[in-house]
C-alpha cells in the first residue's frame, strides 16, 4: 500500500541519482546533510524578479526608499519567521510540510493538500512568467518557448529530487547570487536614479504602509508549507537552533535584497520587467549576462514549487511516484504562465500572490499548536501518516482552517478575487493574514486537547 510513498532515497551529498521517496519519512540511517544547507537552499529560490517586482509595487505606491524599507524589512522577518520554525521540526520528523500535516488534519488533509498543489502551480507561474520573459527578450523567442525552456529545466531537477534540488541551489546561490550584485551595482549607480520621498500621505500612505508590509509578509510566509521538505533529510541529532537561523538568514537576505532593488528601481521597471533590467544596466553583454542570471534565478525558485507540489499530490493520497507527481506540477505551471502573461502582469501578479497564500496563517496556527502538543513524540507518531487506512478525521483542524481564512475575507485585499470591507476602508490596507492566524490558532487550541484530534 505504501510502495508508491517509499522508494530509492540520496545516498548522501552530491548524489544526485534520481529520488522515488515520496511522502515515507526518511529512516534515521538515511539522513545525511549539515545545517548550513538551509541558508542556501532559502538563499537562492528568492534571488529572482518576482521579489523585486514586489519592490517595485512599493515604489508604486509612494512609499519613498525610507518607509519602503521598513515596510520590507518587517514583512519579511515577520513573514519568514515561522518558514523558519518550521523547518527547524525536519530533522525531528523525516517528513515534508504537507505529508506532516496529516497528524493534525487526518483525512481532512485533503483540504490544505489541494491548496497547496494549486499554490505551487501559482508559484510557478509567476516566477516562470519572469524567467520565461527573460530569455524571450534575450533569445529573440515567442514568449511561449522561452517558458518552455524554463519549465522544463526546473522539472528535470524537481523529478530528479531532494539532492539535486540542494546542489542547485548552492551552486545558483553562488552564480546568481554575483549576477544579482553586478544588477545591484548598476541599479544603485544609475545616474537616472534619485532616492524616491514618499509620494502618499494620510490614509493613503497608512494604507499602502500595510499593504507593502503585507506582501512582503507574504513572500515569506508562502514557503511555510514547503518548510521541512528541504530538511527532513538533516540528522535528527541537527540543531533546531541552527536549521532556524540559517532558514531565517536565507530568506531574509534574499528578500530584502530584491525588494530593496526594485523600490530604488522601481519607476525604471513595468510589465516590461526584462526590458527595464536590460535598460538599467546599459544592454550590450552585461544586459545578456544579468538576464541570463534572471532566467537561471526562476528555475531554481520553481524546481522547490515543483519538488513540494509532487509531495502534496501524494499527500492527497495519489498513488503515484513522486517524479511522475512533479511531472504533472510541471505540466500544469506552463498553461498558468501562458494566463498571466495574457493580461494585467501587475494586477494578476498581486492577487495571485496574495489570495494563493492567505491560507497559510491559519494552517501556520494549526501545524505550530499540534507539533508543541506532541513534542518529542512527533517522531513516533509521524510514521503512520503513510497509512490512509488509519487516519483519523481532524475536524478540529479543518474547522479552524475554516474559521480563520473565513474570519481573514473582510481583511483581504486582492481586488482581482476579493476586496474585504475593511481592506476597503483602509485603502487597500490588508490584515488578512494577522486575522487569519490569531482566529486559527483561538479555534484550534481547545480542540486539539479533545478527541475531535485524531491524535490517539
Amino acid at each position: 500500500m505504501t510502495d508508491a510513498f517509499g522508494g530509492a532515497t540520496p545516498a548522501g551529498v552530491g548524489s544526485v541519482a534520481l529520488e522515488e521517496r515520496g511522502i515515507l519519512p526518511i529512516e534515521s540511517d538515511r539522513r545525511y546533510g549539515a545545517a548550513w544547507r538551509m541558508f542556501t537552499v532559502w538563499f537562492a529560490p528568492n534571488v529572482e524578479t518576482s521579489g523585486i517586482f514586489v519592490g517595485a509595487i512599493g515604489a508604486a505606491l509612494g512609499l519613498g526608499m525610507v518607509w519602503g524599507t521598513v515596510a520590507i524589512v518587517v514583512g519579511t522577518v515577520a513573514g519568514s519567521f515561522p518558514v523558519a520554525l518550521l523547518c527547524a521540526w525536519g530533522p525531528t520528523t523525516g517528513a515534508g510540510q504537507l505529508p506532516a500535516a496529516r497528524l493534525p488534519f487526518g483525512r481532512t488533509v485533503v483540504v490544505p493538500a489541494v491548496v497547496q498543489w494549486l499554490s505551487s502551480i501559482a508559484w510557478d507561474a509567476i516566477v516562470g512568467l519572469f524567467g520565461g520573459e527573460a530569455l524571450q527578450y534575450l533569445l529573440h523567442l515567442p514568449f511561449a518557448a522561452g517558458v518552455a525552456i524554463v519549465i522544463v529545466a526546473e522539472g528535470l531537477i524537481a523529478i530528479v529530487g531532494h539532492e539535486l534540488v540542494h546542489v542547485v541551489e548552492v551552486g545558483a546561490s553562488v552564480v546568481v547570487g554575483a549576477l544579482f550584485v553586478v544588477l545591484s551595482v548598476k541599479v544603485l549607480t544609475h545616474p537616472g536614479l534619485t532616492p524616491a520621498a514618499a509620494a502618499a500621505h494620510g490614509r493613503l500612505f497608512a494604507g499602502a504602509l500595510i499593504l507593502m508590509v503585507t506582501l512582503a509578509f507574504s513572500n515569506g510566509i508562502s514557503w511555510a508549507s514547503y518548510a521541512s521538505d528541504y530538511s527532513r533529510y538533516l540528522p535528527r541529532s541537527t540543531s533546531r537552533r541552527a536549521v532556524f537561523w540559517y532558514t531565517l538568514g536565507g530568506l531574509v537576505a534574499s528578500y530584502v535584497w530584491m525588494e530593496e532593488l526594485g523600490l530604488a528601481a522601481g519607476r525604471f521597471l513595468t510589465d516590461d520587467t526584462a526590458a527595464g533590467i536590460d535598460r538599467l544596466v546599459g544592454g550590450g553583454a552585461l544586459g545578456i549576462v544579468v538576464l541570463l542570471g534572471v532566467a537561471l534565478g526562476a528555475v531554481a525558485s520553481n524546481t522547490m514549487n515543483d519538488y513540494t507540489g509532487s509531495l502534496a499530490m501524494q499527500t492527497l493520497n495519489v498513488r503515484l511516484r513522486r517524479p511522475v507527481t512533479a511531472a504533472v506540477v510541471m505540466a500544469c505551471a506552463y498553461g498558468l504562465v501562458l494566463w498571466l502573461h495574457a493580461g494585467s502582469v501587475v494586477t494578476r501578479f498581486t492577487d495571485l500572490l496574495l489570495f494563493s497564500s492567505y491560507w497559510l496563517a491559519p494552517f501556520v496556527a494549526i501545524v505550530v499548536i499540534d507539533w508543541r502538543r506532541r513534542g518529542e513524540a512527533v517522531e513516533r507518531d509521524v510514521r503512520r501518516i503513510v497509512h490512509w487506512e488509519r487516519l483519523g478525521y481532524g475536524w478540529g483542524a479543518l474547522a479552524a482552517l475554516v474559521a480563520g481564512f473565513a474570519a481573514a475575507i473582510p481583511f483581504m485585499d486582492a481586488s482581482g478575487v476579493v476586496v474585504g470591507p475593511v481592506a476597503h476602508a483602509l485603502d487597500g490596507g490588508d490584515l488578512a493574514y494577522y486575522v487569519g492566524f490569531l482566529v486559527a490558532a483561538a479555534v484550534y487550541w481547545p480542540l486539539s486537547r479533545s478527541r475531535i484530534s485524531p491524535s490517539t
